[in-house]
């Protein structure tokens, strides 16, 4: 599933194909992706409109131009590809943006369980109003702010975009593993310094994802065993324990992180 690092890079692949260049073509090839919009005015909005520097929230990306706004989500299988008008199509290609330079914009996207919005400023600041501070770029006391009070385990708090904006299941389990938490724990029972912890693991974690355009599998990553036989943790070679926690799939260990303090 695309979280925060994976939207940072097709926010980048939008930026290379498309910033500048004037939208020449909208084609959409199902229409089934398509949010409180239909293909007629999609064309018309965009058609001859110009794509500006876009930006992402979380898992949001916003495709800017001299007009409206694409808002795009990848749910759990969408993608956002560059690709030259000659390249094959391909059987998920679902809305494809031909741009000037002879350059296109795919949005590929097997299930179809999210896709497009266009909205102009207001509509983009409704539909991101329920969105907490983006998990990449919120400072300690904004963190400390948005859990403040939240009831329920850190799992299903720090994976509620309205608490922090961009952190699926595997970041999740990957932070709360750096941070030596419980995926368990009721947030509300930090202590100071386990608030400032859990802040300082999740910058870093996602400032070395996002430079990898995705959530690496590393062997120095929890991620990087979670699906092993027999998996253990590589910091202190413990057998890893899995359950669901929050209605997710959920991977820790239980000597680094207790469950209780």
């Amino acid at each position: 599933m695309p979280e925060l690092p994976d939207v940072e890079e097709f926010r980048r692949i939008l930026e290379s194909c498309a910033q500048d260049r004037r939208i020449e073509r909208v084609e959409v090839r199902d229409a089934g992706v398509l949010h409180d919009v239909s293909v007629g005015r999609l064309r018309r909005d965009l058609e001859g409109r110009t794509f500006t520097r876009p930006e992402r929230h979380g898992k949001w990306l916003l495709a800017r131009t001299d007009g409206p706004t694409v808002l795009l989500h990848f749910g759990m299988t969408g993608e956002l590809l560059c690709c030259a008008p000659e390249d094959p199509p391909h059987a998920h290609d679902r809305v494809v943006l031909t741009v000037a330079g002879d350059r296109q914009l795919r949005y590929r996207d097997l299930r179809k369980l999210k896709g497009l919005w266009l909205a102009d400023d207001a509509g983009v600041a409704r539909v991101l109003a329920d969105q907490g501070p983006d998990a990449a770029t919120v400072d300690r006391a904004a963190f400390d702010e948005a859990l403040a009070g939240r009831r329920g385990s850190l799992k299903s708090v720090l994976m509620d975009q309205s608490t922090v904006a961009g952190l699926g299941n595997l970041l999740v389990d990957e932070i709360l593993w750096r941070a030596r938490l419980h995926p368990a724990r009721p947030a509300r029972d930090l202590a100071d310094d386990e608030y400032g912890r859990l802040h300082t693991e999740m910058q870093g974690t996602l400032e070395e994802a996002v430079s990898a355009g995705r959530v690496p599998s590393l062997a120095s990553w929890l991620t990087g065993h979670r699906d092993d036989t027999d998996a253990t943790c590589p910091r202190c070679g413990e057998p890893l324990e899995h359950s669901r926690i929050a209605g997710r799939g959920t991977v820790w260990c239980p000597r680094c992180q207790p469950e209780a303090p």
